[in-house]
């Protein structure tokens, strides 16, 4: 008697807690459905947005990649709210703040976590749009990489060394560094030295060297200048200034390798002399005595 007395305990319990969960439903189900519905206006409305933001993200960043990620990172944001809308039409304040919170939590622990690739992160989306450089431009980093933008990827720049070595520098580094482009200017100065003999006519040498660079290939309208620098150890100095078109190196390199072989080949026919360096050997105590004289008072046994 007692074990058919607990049986229909339990199943009363059951049947009790059945229709206030019934009771519970029917109560909600109009929310439920508006809940339904609101999520389902985000998801559809975020949709519309991320295809409209790639077209804009488009029309400013040539990086594809940085777009997507940019256009799906605006989707994933509207369907966010979607979720906490939809939670809050179900009365669910405590479970949203609750997400919240722990979402809060999260973004902050991995925010110290991955510190540098948030930061290279953000830099490669500031170079997508602001554009400091492109591919196929020549860069010159802080820290001495010289090279040929590669490619821009999310991360890192990749950078096309003149030896053919590739180079991966972090976007951080190359938003926050000093970086010198030198496609972006149309031409670069370029500096010959060189220096003649003391005997030389100085007026004369820089006329010959004036005409002489105004051959230099790639060279612009910009007059050549010439300038002497210094008293040296066996010649007196000078420095040309030469200004190129610049499109890259190729040009460079050609341009300074033509104004040394005109510059030696004008000095070989003008008779000009380039002097190797010239030392004075001292072998008295009290300086200026010759070396014959030397000799003659110490002879080599």
């Amino acid at each position: 008697m007692n074990e058919l007395k607990s049986w229909e305990d339990v199943v009363k319990i059951l049947m009790d807690q059945t229709e206030a969960w019934a009771t519970s439903a029917i109560r909600i189900f109009p929310n439920l459905i508006i809940a339904l519905l609101v999520l389902l206006f985000f998801i559809f409305i975020s949709g519309f947005i991320r295809h409209l933001a790639k077209r804009i993200l488009d029309r400013f960043s040539e990086n594809d990649s940085i777009n997507s990620i940019v256009a799906t990172s605006i989707n994933v944001a509207f369907i966010s709210v979607g979720v906490f809308a939809a939670l809050s039409v179900l009365n669910l304040d405590k479970t949203v703040t609750s997400l919240l919170a722990g979402a809060g939590v999260i973004g902050i622990a991995l925010g110290f976590a991955f510190q540098e690739i948030a930061s290279n992160f953000l830099a490669g989306i500031f170079i997508a749009f602001m554009k400091p450089y492109r591919v196929g431009d020549v860069v010159e980093v802080e820290g001495g990489e010289l090279g040929v933008i590669y490619r821009i990827d999310i991360r890192t720049t990749s950078l096309m060394t003149f030896d053919q070595l590739e180079v991966l520098i972090p976007n951080k580094d190359m938003f926050t560094k000093s970086v010198k482009n030198y496609t972006t200017t149309p031409k670069r100065r370029l500096e010959v030295r060189c220096g003649v003999s003391y005997g030389e006519n100085l007026k004369s040498v820089r006329e010959l060297v004036l005409k002489t660079l105004e051959k230099v290939p790639f060279r612009t309208e910009d007059e050549v200048e010439v300038y002497f620098e210094k008293f040296g150890d066996s010649s007196i100095d000078f420095v040309a200034f030469i200004w190129i078109e610049y499109p890259g190196d190729g040009n460079y390199f050609k341009a300074q390798n033509e104004a040394i072989l005109l510059i030696k080949e004008a000095f070989d026919n003008a008779g000009i002399v380039i002097p190797f360096p010239i030392r004075t050997l001292d072998f008295g105590i009290k300086g200026g005595t010759r070396l014959h004289e030397e000799l003659s008072h110490h002879p080599l046994s």
